[in-house]
């Protein structure tokens, strides 16, 4: 099943504003570690549950995984070689809007080194650069 709204008012949305930082979901709230974007984009639906799947195959049902993002944006598409004019067109997926400094995912209950390779692998099905930040900084 994938993720998408259970019910929405309008099922076809606007394409929006992608300008600027994340305001919310910056910083790890949940997890030791987490995921955290660099770049903006839209993650469709089938990238996110590529990176879950990613990371609990990784983790072997040990720790815990948090996903902090969510598609509640619908985007539309027209048919290739369409003439201009006729409306929008038909829904095509749903998406999350992404912006840099926003943590996709957390995870807690594993050793550094185990956080690192699941995040590795989940941030190789995502169409943008990811960081690797943890909730502690380490004093050197």
């Amino acid at each position: 099943m994938p993720l998408m709204p259970a019910r929405v008012k309008y099922r076809k949305m606007q394409r929006g504003n992608r300008a600027g930082l994340a305001m919310s979901c910056n910083s790890v709230a949940f997890g030791e570690y987490g995921l955290q974007a660099l770049e903006r984009c839209w993650l469709d639906t089938k990238q996110i549950e590529a990176a879950r799947v990613a990371i609990s195959r990784q983790m072997k049902r040990h720790g815990k995984m948090w996903i902090r993002i969510f598609p509640d944006k619908s985007f539309t598409k027209k048919p290739l070689e369409t003439r201009m004019g006729h409306g929008k067109g038909p829904l095509e997926s749903w998406v999350a809007v992404i912006r840099p400094a926003q943590i996709l995912f957390e995870i807690d209950g594993v050793t550094e080194a185990e956080a690192r390779e699941c995040l590795r692998l989940a941030a190789t099905k995502l169409c943008i650069r990811t960081k690797f930040i943890s909730r502690h900084l380490k004093m050197a």
